[in-house]
């Protein structure tokens, strides 16, 4: 079995990180690279698009306690009269 050595060069701060989640998980370095390369090589399931840019949406929505927004946008946008 022919066995290819490959050479990766981490920011310290990575490699640390790493290294600490290896102990913890005790196991060593090669093993937790492995076992992480392996998982992010695996096909996930994706949710549709539509569905995770409606859940930014939604993340990121204020009540502003304004009830005649929809009506009144230009109002509240450019500063028009309300009608």
């Amino acid at each position: 079995m022919t066995v290819n050595t490959v050479t990766i060069e981490l920011p310290r701060p990575l490699y640390v990180r790493l290294e600490t989640l290896a102990k913890e998980e005790r196991t060593d370095l090669i093993d937790l690279l492995s076992r992480l390369a392996t998982s992010a090589a695996e096909p996930r399931p994706r949710s549709k698009p539509s569905t995770l840019a409606f859940q930014r949406i939604l993340d990121r929505a204020t009540d502003l306690g304004v009830s005649d927004l929809a009506e009144q946008h230009d109002h509240y946008l450019y500063g028009v009269e309300k009608q």
